[in-house]
């Protein structure tokens, strides 16, 4: 008895420990035109635990819309023959599209908010993104300049709105007027507690399981509890 209460005590510790962990990830991307490399690094209790993935080569195909990685293409999924056909729809058809509608933006938000209550725990800190950018003419590579400004201005606001930002991030745009250069490099790391993400992870197992939107329409019944409500 003595040693069963030592072993719950020791796993109760252990569990607390896990949770109060402060996982750091390291993000490293360059692009240089058909150059890519992906570093990703996680690091946890001062560095004792280490884990890398580097990914060497990330492109996309210039004959079909498959990613390449390591050599290794994926194929893309085959073009169906398209098919004609004539459905008439009722107004019980309409009243369940609609009630479908509605059950899906409310499952949407639920998610939505138990995603962002993680993010507000997430911290990014050392956020870094360089781009050297040129067409080759000076009109375009301004317009171009311009647009990626824009976008990664967007983009750290989404950033800086779902998560916080603790150091100021060194953003910049070059541009090259004589000739056609694509250079980008991101890093930054990031980090948050272990427990704070399984919480949200047994929160969205949970409302997944046990809040599946009641579809009534037939392609989507398959994901309500009740797959046998069609239409």
């Amino acid at each position: 008895m003595k040693w069963l209460l030592i072993a719950v005590i020791a796993l109760i510790l252990l569990l607390i420990l896990i949770m109060a962990t402060k996982l750091k990830i390291y993000i490293h991307f360059y692009h240089g035109n058909d150059n890519d490399r992906l570093k990703i690094q996680f690091k946890a209790w001062f560095g004792l635990i280490r884990y890398k993935i580097e990914v060497p080569l990330i492109k996309l195909d210039d004959n079909s819309p498959t990613l390449v990685v390591k050599e290794k293409t994926a194929a893309g999924p085959q073009e169906d023959t398209p098919k004609q056909d004539t459905k008439q729809f009722s107004a019980e058809d309409l009243i369940n599209s609609l009630h479908d509608t509605k059950s899906m933006i409310n499952h949407i938000v639920s998610i939505h908010k138990i995603i962002r209550k993680f993010l507000k725990r997430v911290t990014i800190r050392n956020l870094e993104w360089h781009t050297f950018a040129g067409l080759g003419d000076a009109a375009h590579t301004g317009m171009l300049t311009g647009a990626l400004w824009a976008i990664k201005g967007s983009i750290l606001g989404l950033i800086s709105h779902y998560m916080k930002l603790k150091t100021p991030p060194s953003i910049t745009v070059t541009p090259h007027f004589q000739f056609s250069v694509s250079q980008t490099a991101i890093s930054c790391m990031i980090h948050f507690r272990v427990g704070h993400a399984m919480l949200a992870g047994i929160k969205l197992i949970k409302y997944w399981k046990g809040g599946r939107p009641d579809f009534r329409t037939k392609p989507l019944s398959a994901l309500s509890d009740d797959g046998t409500k069609t239409v």
